[in-house]
C-alpha cells in the first residue's frame, strides 16, 4: 500500500517546497583533492568572489543536476563563450592554458588525469512535507580524448559524497553495487533521472527546467516578451490550432445536426414504443392468466384428491367399526347357539320328549275340536232353517 502523506506544515512558509540544503562537489573545475560542501539549509545564498574564484562552477554544478546536457550552457553566468567551458573541462579540472612553441597554439593545463572521477551532489529538502531528496551525478573518462561518461544517482534521504561515494575501489563497477546495496536508484542516461525527480519535485513540465537554466546565470534581458515567449511558454503553431478549431466547429455543427434528427426520429418512435410496450405488458398479462387457468386444474384435482382422501379415511374407519360390530354379533350368535344347545340338552334330560307329544297331541284336539264347532254350526243352521 502506498505510505500515507504525513503533513508537518510550517510557520515560515518562506522555506516551502523542495529546496537546496547542501552541495557538495569532489574534483569538480578547480574544486580539487577533497570534497567541497555549500552549506544552503534551504535559504537563499549569495555567492561573492574575485574572478577565476569558482562562483559560476558551483553554479554549473546545479545546472548539470537539474538539465538535460544538450541543454546547459556552461559559465553563462560569466558572460563567457559557449566554448570557453565544457564538461570536460570541469571533470579534468582545467584552469590555465600553456602555449606551445612548437605548434604556435595554447594547451589547456589540468589538475587531474582521465584515471580520476567528479562527483557533484546536491540535497533537496521539503520542510513543509519534512521529505528529503538527493541528486548526484559521477562521472569518468572512458577514453583519453573524448568526453566523460556519467552515472546518474537518486534518493529519497540525505547522502554525502565522502559516505556514499567513496570507499569502493579502483573500478566504476564497485561503487554501482555499494549504491544499489544502500537503496540508491541509478540511470545511466537523463530522461529517467529527469523524470524522476520531476516527479517528487512536482515539475509537470520539462519547460520550468529551461527557465531554469535561462534565470539561475541571467545577467540581462534584452526584450522581456521575447524572453516570456522563449522560455515560459512553449512554442506552438497558430495555423493548425486554427484549422483543428475550425474543424472542430465543424464536427460540432454535424453532431447537433445529428442530435436533433435523432430528437424528431424519437419523438416520431414514442407513441410505437408506447404501443409495444402496451402490447408486450398485456401480453405478459395475458400469459400469467392462461398459466393460472392452466394451473386450475391440478389445483381442482388436488382439491378433489384431498377430499376423496378424507372421505376414504372416514369410510376405512367406518368399515373398521362395522367389522367390530360383526365381530361382536358373531360372537353373541356364537354365544346363543351354544345356549340353545344347552337348553336342547336339558330340556331333553328333564322329559322333553313329552313335551313335544303333548304339544301334537294339543294340536290334534284343536284340529277335532275346530271340526266338531264346525259341525255345530252346520247343525244350528239346519236347524234354523
Amino acid at each position: 500500500m502506498a505510505e500515507a502523506l504525513e503533513l508537518e506544515f510550517i510557520g515560515d512558509d518562506r522555506l516551502a517546497g523542495f529546496r537546496l540544503q547542501r552541495l557538495e562537489v569532489f574534483n569538480w573545475g578547480t574544486f580539487d583533492g577533497r570534497v567541497w560542501t555549500l552549506h544552503l539549509d534551504g535559504r537563499n545564498g549569495l555567492l561573492t568572489g574575485d574572478i577565476g574564484s569558482g562562483k559560476s562552477t558551483l553554479v554549473d554544478a546545479v545546472t548539470t543536476l537539474l538539465v538535460p546536457s544538450q541543454r546547459v550552457a556552461y559559465n553563462k553566468a560569466a558572460g563567457a563563450d559557449s566554448r570557453e567551458r565544457s564538461l570536460k573541462s570541469y571533470v579534468l579540472g582545467y584552469y590555465k592554458s600553456e602555449r606551445q612553441e612548437s605548434l604556435g597554439s595554447a594547451k589547456p593545463v589540468a589538475l587531474r588525469d582521465a584515471n580520476s572521477y567528479s562527483v557533484i551532489l546536491g540535497v533537496f529538502h521539503n520542510a513543509g512535507y519534512n521529505r528529503t531528496v538527493t541528486l548526484a551525478q559521477v562521472f569518468w573518462s572512458k577514453e583519453a580524448g573524448g568526453q566523460p561518461a556519467r552515472l546518474y544517482a537518486a534518493c529519497e534521504r540525505d547522502l554525502s559524497i565522502a559516505g556514499d561515494f567513496s570507499g569502493f575501489g579502483n573500478e566504476l563497477t564497485g561503487l554501482r553495487k555499494q549504491l544499489r546495496t544502500a537503496g540508491v536508484e541509478l540511470f545511466d542516461s537523463f530522461p529517467p533521472y529527469g523524470s524522476w525527480f520531476r516527479r517528487r519535485f512536482g515539475i509537470d513540465n520539462e519547460q520550468a527546467l529551461e527557465l531554469f537554466h535561462q534565470t539561475v546565470s541571467l545577467k540581462s534581458v534584452g526584450n522581456l516578451t521575447d524572453f516570456v515567449r522563449a522560455h515560459m511558454l512553449e512554442p506552438f503553431e497558430v495555423a493548425p490550432r486554427i484549422s483543428a478549431l475550425i474543424g472542430h466547429f465543424e464536427d460540432l455543427t454535424r453532431a447537433h445536426e445529428a442530435v436533433l434528427k435523432a430528437k424528431r426520429q424519437v419523438e416520431m418512435l414514442e407513441p410505437l414504443v408506447a404501443d409495444c410496450d402496451r402490447y408486450q405488458q398485456l401480453a405478459g398479462e395475458a400469459e400469467r392468466l392462461r398459466a393460472c387457468r392452466e394451473a386450475l386444474r391440478p389445483w381442482f384435482a388436488s382439491l378433489k384428491n384431498a377430499l376423496l382422501q378424507k372421505r376414504l379415511t372416514a369410510l376405512e374407519e367406518e368399515l373398521a367399526r362395522h367389522r367390530v360390530a360383526i365381530e361382536r354379533l358373531e360372537e353373541q350368535r356364537r354365544n346363543q347357539q351354544r345356549e340353545e344347545r344347552e337348553l336342547r340338552r336339558t330340556l331333553a334330560e328333564n322329559g322333553g320328549d313329552r313335551l313335544e307329544s303333548l304339544t301334537e297331541e294339543i294340536l290334534q284336539q284343536q284340529d277335532e275340536l275346530a271340526r266338531g264347532k264346525r259341525k255345530a254350526a252346520r247343525y244350528e243352521e239346519l236347524v234354523d232353517g
